[in-house]
């Protein structure tokens, strides 16, 4: 049987969701240009703070900072916003956080994926070699 959900943890995604939506569809900075994907929030037991963990995906690295700062600097107009459609005593303070754990995954499965590639690669030609050996 699953264990129960806690409050914090429905908070956690609700808070997720909704700071997206915000961050996608209600704030109108010019600055934030890049993809972006809230991975996580954690809350403090007395929920009077949120670490709220952020991916930006831009075309360039230039970007993609000018974008995770544009999202710190409204920080209080996104937690304004969620205290217009979250239905809690307090909403917490923000604070952003540049997560690069899915980059960095990316750059990994790329840099294994080549190695398998070489790998195949040399096998490949070591069987054609062993075939021409064996036929002269």
């Amino acid at each position: 049987m699953y264990g129960k959900v806690s409050r914090a943890d429905r908070l956690n995604a609700e808070f997720r969701k909704e700071i997206y939506e915000i961050i996608t569809k209600k704030l109108k900075n010019p600055l934030i240009t890049g993809m972006v994907s809230i991975l996580r929030v954690d809350t403090s037991k007395d929920l009077s703070h949120a670490k709220v963990y952020v991916s930006v995906f831009a075309s360039n690295e230039e970007k993609r900072k000018t974008t995770f700062e544009a999202i710190k600097g409204d920080a209080k107009k996104i937690r304004y916003e969620l205290a217009r459609v979250i239905r809690a005593r307090t909403v917490p303070e923000l604070h952003f956080f540049l997560d690069d754990s899915m980059e960095y995954s990316a750059k990994m499965n790329k840099l294994f994926n080549d190695i398998k590639k070489q790998e195949e690669e040399k096998a490949n030609s070591t069987a054609v070699k062993t075939e021409d050996n064996n036929q002269g």
